[in-house]
């Protein structure tokens, strides 16, 4: 009888935390200790042996212990709750500062500029950038003597007439689109003859070092200018139209003839000087706003923090030019019936 009572005590605490419960807990405590374990002593001679006696005795504590914890977790359900929500939120903060498993060891160091604040590029390091050699001469043009020249030379001219009628003096997407064009050279190249040098099992004399350098430094170019000239999306169509001509057509030529390709690349880039040329006389005369310079420049080119665009497309014009020589060099050596690897690559000319 007193153990059925108990445990319907035991059941209703189990139900929830109400004033009810506690008083059947209250009684219940009491129950045991002024009736259960007096009532039970082996003097009395109750009829319970001491194998019974301390069996029920087990059988109470367990009991106990339940009913306590089952109260302890239903009289609190405002602060469970809050206990479980704020460690929600903390798994939720802990995850989005989370770093990818450094299990195998790659992982990004800390890398800060040189006035201590941290290095906030992904894209490049700042052993990547450098100081634009501005004293480059721009004027230079290679006069087109061979006939593989001549029509290199009327070629790139040929295809600036679209780009004149499509753009006019709209520098800035003209800059866009010609940069996602002149990044594709320098990547053609390097890939075939990094194919040629595990193919020959020859050294390549740094000239896939200094093609890919050429591309990277288009590719900056690119997006330098995107945070200057947000594209529409017909010139988005448009670049992937051209990308997808331009990539296949010279992939081919590279192939054919290394010598031709190099010095269609040497014109292309002396049409780009020309270009910048005339988007600085632009913002000179105050017909394109000379508004301060993307942060992603002023880092790569390492500007002033107070570098405008101006800034920008001089230092650009100085890359171009640089391209310029290393094309018009690179066809030069072919044209001497040498190989490039046969002449010391120009690694980190820009």
């Amino acid at each position: 009888m007193m153990i059925m009572k108990m445990m319907r005590v035991a059941r209703s605490v189990n139900n929830g935390g109400s004033s009810s419960n506690i008083s059947s807990i209250s009684n219940f405590h009491r129950h045991i200790s002024m009736s259960v374990f007096p009532a039970r002593s082996l003097a009395s001679g109750s009829g319970f042996n001491a194998v019974d006696d301390l069996y029920l005795t087990k059988r109470i504590m367990t009991m106990m212990k339940m009913s306590a914890a089952s109260f302890s977790s239903s009289s609190s359900p405002a602060k469970t709750t809050s206990l479980t929500e704020k460690e929600e939120l903390k798994g939720k903060k802990d995850q989005s500062n989370a770093i990818v498993s450094s299990y195998w060891g790659v992982s990004r160091q800390k890398i800060t500029r040189e006035d201590g604040t941290e290095w906030p590029w992904n894209c490049f390091m700042p052993w990547e950038t450098y100081a634009a050699d501005l004293s480059i001469d721009l004027s230079k043009h290679h006069v087109p003597k061979t006939f593989g020249d001549k029509f290199a030379y009327k070629t790139v001219k040929l295809l600036r007439i679209p780009t004149d009628l499509f753009f006019r003096r709209r520098y800035g997407c003209r800059a866009m689109m010609l940069e996602t064009v002149a990044a594709v050279p320098g990547m053609v190249g390097g890939v075939l003859l990094h194919l040629r040098s595990l193919r020959k099992f020859e050294q390549s004399g740094g000239w896939i070092k200094a093609l890919l350098e050429e591309a990277e430094n288009e590719r900056m170019h690119l997006m330098t200018m995107v945070e200057l000239v947000q594209p529409k999306w017909y010139e988005r169509l448009l670049v992937l139209a051209v990308q997808g001509v331009f990539f296949n057509a010279y992939f081919v030529l590279y192939v054919l003839s290394p010598k031709l390709a190099h010095r269609i690349v040497g014109y292309l880039e002396e049409e780009a000087v020309h270009s910048y040329t005339e988007y600085l006389k632009d913002l000179n005369e105050g017909r394109i706003e000379n508004v301060p310079a993307p942060a992603i420049a002023i880092d790569y080119w390492r500007l002033p923090k107070d570098a405008t665009l101006k800034d920008v497309i001089t230092v650009i014009r100085a890359d171009e030019a640089h391209h310029r020589d290393v094309n018009h060099f690179a066809s030069d050596i072919h044209f001497q019936g040498k190989e490039l690897k046969e002449s010391p690559a120009p690694v980190g000319y820009h």
